[in-house]
């Protein structure tokens, strides 16, 4: 990572920028500090909705021409929303940086949000929405995380709700652009075979604005949100399987045990060696799908483990995640499963930075969550460091009786009693 360099302009955007020789292309993403966490349940699903408006047309730019300037190039535009941060990124040829560079930063700064594009944007994402629903594997995480977190805007839906998406209008746009998307809560990060000091200059050059806004840029706003007490949540929906999660939460990105808990969720249940996948589906054959997840965020994550099985294998695959549990707050992993799991992990971090997309979300996020790109070896050492005794810790901390919360979406009238 001695290639990372980092420069914060006047008006207070940051670019930071990593060489890569071995390439002839690039990914270059405009990063905000704001998603569905920073909205209410009145706005809810505004941030994810500007994401789709910017691409609408500009002062400068239709939408078809926005796509067709930098196709015509060999290059792709998109985006993404999420609860704390918005990706706005491209790729490309190298020699066409700075076109795609101008593209970008004259959607961000000069939207149109025309009332008719509204109107027709806003179907589109509500057919979007009744995609999720029709989706369980994608709707029992929205549930999950809605009835986890009630009572905090982290529990509110990134694609938000019909009746807000119906009632955008643009003054609501405008109002909310002009307060979350300011300069210096901006991060432009590029990752390939780019220059520096070319994006610096492509900054100054197409962000003419050069007062310095007041915003805050780091994931510490979000701290010390509060959560109600939340129940297990049963979900009736018309499916051919039912689906359930069982999960808590756990410590966020900014605590140092979340890596111990992330090499936890790889020996439970990531990947098909774990011990998850070898119990519920290879030796029981009652699940093709099991996994673990640890979804992060600035000073809280969820973990848990997600599956779907036939209506009548509920109660028993219950039975064998819960008793997989309590091997792991009783009895201390193997070296050797230890070691597995952290190679498991460490792999798949190297294997990812093969991508210049996946490295240019790897700075993004970690200058939007540690305000400095972490080295990978330091990453790794931090995976290294966890031990078998802090395994057996934490295991005790998260599958304690009384933190873990179940949601099943099933067609069935199934009871939520407790599993032994």
């Amino acid at each position: 990572m001695e290639k990372v360099k980092i420069t914060q302009i006047p008006n207070g955007i940051t670019i930071v920028t990593e060489k890569l020789t071995h390439v002839k292309s690039f990914s270059l993403g405009f990063w905000f500090n704001v998603g569905s966490r920073n909205e209410t349940s009145e706005n809810n699903g505004i941030s994810h909705f500007i994401e789709h408006m910017l691409f609408k047309g500009t002062k400068h730019r239709s939408a078809k021409k926005i796509a067709e300037e930098i196709e015509s190039l060999g290059g792709y535009l998109n985006a993404f929303t999420s609860k704390e941060h918005t990706c706005f990124y491209g790729r490309g040829m190298s020699q066409h940086i700075e076109k795609t560079f101008e593209v970008i930063a004259d959607m961000i700064q000069y939207p149109l949000f025309r009332p008719s594009d509204i109107s027709k944007e806003s179907s589109v994402v509500i057919d979007e929405l009744y995609d999720i629903e029709d989706n369980p594997e994608e709707l029992i995480f929205d549930k999950f995380e809605s009835n986890i977190f009630s009572g905090s805007s982290l529990g509110l839906p990134i694609i938000g709700t019909e009746k807000n998406l119906k009632k955008f209008r643009q003054s609501d746009l405008f109002k909310y652009k002009d307060e979350n998307y300011r300069l210096n809560n901006l991060f432009i990060v590029a990752s390939g075979f780019v220059n520096h000091e070319d994006i610096v200059q492509y900054t100054k050059k197409y962000f003419k604005n050069s007062k310095k806004e007041k915003a805050k840029k780091s994931a510490e706003q979000f701290i010390n949100n509060s959560f109600n007490i939340s129940n297990d949540l049963y979900i009736y929906k018309e499916t051919q399987q039912s689906h359930i999660i069982i999960g808590g939460t756990t410590y966020g990105y900014n605590d140092k045990r979340r890596i111990g808990v992330s090499v936890l969720s790889h020996i439970l249940g990531e990947g098909s060696s774990s011990r998850l996948f070898q119990l519920v589906r290879e030796k029981n054959g009652i699940a093709y799908q099991i996994n673990t997840f640890l979804n992060s965020f600035y000073d809280i994550s969820t973990f848990g483990v997600y599956f779907s099985t036939n209506d009548k294998y509920v109660e028993k695959a219950m039975n064998l995640v819960y008793s997989e549990f309590k091997k792991l707050m009783t009895k201390i992993v193997s070296e050797w499963e230890l070691t597995k799991a952290k190679e498991y992990l460490i792999g798949n971090i190297l294997m990812s930075l093969e991508s210049t997309t996946n490295r240019m979300i790897r700075v993004g996020q970690s200058m939007i969550y540690f305000n400095r790109v972490k080295p990978i070896n330091e990453i790794i050492k931090q995976i290294e460091k966890v031990t078998k005794e802090d395994i057996l810790e934490l295991s005790n901390q998260l599958f304690e009786e009384d933190k873990l919360k179940r949601v099943i979406l099933s067609s069935k009238n199934l009871l939520l009693q407790k599993v032994a």
